[in-house]
């Protein structure tokens, strides 16, 4: 028992960043997890961690454990659960990631509603449109849209997303509107930073073309481009999730709909385990019921 939960208290002040803060979660002093973390680097006969007065950061050793002593954890956590009455019962803490905009819509709310069926879990969000080292950073799983080019990931497939040409009703009444894609150099279309274009199918054969648009108006901002096309500057290639409400109340109206692109997938990506915990197993199982749901895009 001793040697359990010096490891339990290794993982807790590594995971944290400092002893005040294991030592608040397991409800005992600052003291008591560092002569747990004493013990136990004592008996292993290597440096786990480096402590100052501030904070506490993990030696080449102490990262290699940490990896081991969290599978071995999980795996208990899960064995636990399988034996447990009704087999359901989630805890422990989950570090998730997602893209920024998608994760404010339609991950953060669903958190919030797995949080409240699973009370003795906690979640750590990180909105950040940048990929982020799963294994290095500590995180259970990711979601991510489109193409998937880590091959060392394992992927869980939650839904489809669908992209769409949009433009408000007054931009299209002063203006036009494009019927085939090459139509498109005759408008102001409103880009994404640097995105390499946008991509079209042909209906009749199936093909993908991406083309190249210009205008007066660009921003590394989803948002903002957003909030531009609604205002009617221009015409903007946006994702379903992001304006299905502003279709569906009419401030957007769709354009060149016979030429969208197929549907880029929605993923859950993790490190290879044998083993998901519980805790992030329900959390992806919510997350592909709700966005497998056609009419769940059309509300949001």
């Amino acid at each position: 028992m001793a040697v359990f939960k010096q490891i339990e208290s290794f993982v807790s002040a590594a995971m944290r960043g400092s002893l005040s803060a294991a030592a608040r979660l397991e409800g005992v002093t600052p003291a008591i997890i560092g002569r747990r973390l004493d013990a136990l680097e004592e008996r292993l006969g290597v440096r786990l961690l480096t402590r100052t007065t501030r904070q506490l950061s993990l030696t080449f050793e102490g990262q290699a454990f940490l990896e081991d002593c969290q599978r071995i954890l999980n795996e208990l956590a899960n064995a636990e659960a399988s034996v447990s009455l009704g087999g359901v019962k989630a805890s422990g803490h989950l570090r998730l990631s997602a893209p920024a905009g998608f994760g404010r819509r339609h991950v953060a709310p669903l958190v919030s509603v797995f949080m409240a069926a699973n009370r003795e879990v906690s979640v750590d969000l990180d909105l950040s449109d940048r990929l982020v080292d799963l294994l290095n950073e500590g995180i259970d799983f990711a979601v991510r849209i489109g193409e998937l080019s880590d091959s060392s990931l394992v992927s869980v497939r939650l839904g489809e997303m669908r992209r769409m040409v949009v433009a408000a009703p007054a931009y299209l009444v002063a203006h036009g509107a494009p019927r085939v894609p090459a139509d498109l150099v005759q408008h102001n279309c409103l880009s994404l930073g640097q995105q390499r274009g946008w991509v079209f199918r042909d209906p009749q054969t199936d093909a993908l073309e991406t083309l190249k648009v210009s205008g007066d108006f660009s921003c590394n901002d989803g948002a903002v481009l957003h909030e531009w096309a609604i205002d009617g500057r221009g015409l903007a290639w946006r994702s379903l999730w992001e304006v299905g409400r502003d279709l569906q109340e009419g401030r957007l109206v769709s354009v060149l709909d016979a030429w969208q692109a197929p549907a880029m997938g929605i993923y859950a990506v993790f490190p290879q385990r044998r083993h998901l915990p519980l805790r992030v197993r329900l959390l992806i199982d919510l997350l592909k019921e709700e966005y497998s749901r056609p009419s769940y895009w059309e509300i949001k």
